[in-house]
């Protein structure tokens, strides 16, 4: 197989990938507003590029720390989407018990360490595990390395700071990513930073750091390669940012009217989904035919999903209290809400 289709192939796959990521997020979005999924709901809406190339450049031993916009990388890592979407429901057969939800998906043996609902909560943790690596494993080739996603509006918070600081100090295997997609919530990048090129923060600390088109899950891909490259081999951290479009509100019940129209539009006008299928159609790659073959497939396994979690079982409130801690603990919480603090 020749280099360009090796190239093609890869492209294919990557579009059937972000065709379910992007079909299982409006579908949450629908479960949310018909209150089968409650909590928090944020979405990886018009990110499915920047998703899909991560998470091809990380291999099956390395480790992902995520924010809260995590469905689409658990979808990417290998996660089942009836498992994923029960945990959205609050189900048994969720990847986190049906106690996590939306912001919480976890898997140890996929590696996916959490998505968290603290804004930066994940990037001491992130750092702690790196540390970890270099501590058991030299740097070299077959090392394992960290990933560590995080928003722009979180480089503003003391913990970015001190982690990168402290991987620097220390030379850990660790590659931050921060997932620009232009609005902190409601608040612009060029309003809330002093230096609105998140990348170039890398200098202070004296790691490397990389802007990339987050749209491109090639140059996605080939990015954040190097930076893990960077990480195992020469036990150097690295900060990388993807700048994407995020199609709808920060989460599912925003309307988003702190954007102008103009806004709006030029966030559609960069829809990876779209750009990518123009490109396949365009070179041969896919057919018409095969586009909406590739449509048909997710909306089946998403429907599969969803009727999976519907139909799954919600956790027992005996069970409230379980995996609270990894091993026993003296006098740990077990009390039920209205439950008495002390049995007679």
């Amino acid at each position: 197989m020749t280099q360009t289709a090796a190239t093609e192939t890869v492209l294919a796959d990557y579009y059937r990938q972000m065709v379910l990521i992007r079909t299982f997020e409006l579908r949450a979005a629908e479960m949310y507003t018909k209150a089968r999924i409650g909590g928090y709901c944020h979405l990886n809406l018009g990110e499915e590029a920047t998703v899909v190339g991560l998470m091809d450049a990380l291999r099956p031993t390395d480790y992902l720390y995520a924010n809260y916009r995590v469905h689409g990388y658990a979808l990417a890592r290998g996660l089942a989407a009836r498992n994923v979407m029960a945990e959205l429901f609050g189900r048994v057969d969720g990847v986190s018990g049906g106690w996590g939800g939306s912001m919480h998906l976890f898997d140890a043996g996929a590696r996916l360490m959490g998505g968290y609902g603290i804004v930066g909560g994940q990037i001491p943790l992130a750092t702690g595990a790196a540390y970890a690596i270099a501590y058991r494993q030299p740097p070299g080739p077959e090392s394992e390395a960290v990933m560590c996603l995080l928003g722009e509006g979180t480089t503003a918070i003391g913990a970015f700071h001190e982690s990168l600081n402290i991987a620097a100090l220390w030379n850990l295997p660790v590659v931050y990513v921060v997932i620009n997609n232009r609005t902190g919530m409601g608040t612009t990048v060029e309003h809330s930073s002093a230096e609105p090129e998140i990348y170039k923060r890398a200098a202070a600390y004296r790691m490397p750091g990389t802007r990339v088109d987050g749209t491109d899950p090639l140059a996605v891909r080939d990015a954040a390669a190097e930076a893990l490259r960077t990480a195992r081999e020469e036990r150097r951290p690295y900060l990388l940012e993807t700048m994407s479009y995020r199609l709808k509100g920060h989460s599912v019940v925003d309307p988003a009217r702190y954007r102008s129209q103009d806004e709006v539009s030029e966030a559609w006008a960069h829809d990876p989904l779209p750009l990518l299928r123009e490109k396949l159609i365009e070179g041969g790659v896919l057919s018409e035919e095969e586009v909406l073959d590739a449509e048909a497939d997710a909306v089946r396994i998403v429907d599969d999903a969803v009727d999976f979690a519907q139909a799954d079982a919600a956790p027992e409130p005996d069970a409230l209290f379980a995996h609270a801690y990894a091993s026993p603990v003296a006098n740990a919480p077990g009390q039920l809400p209205g439950e008495r603090l002390f049995r007679q």
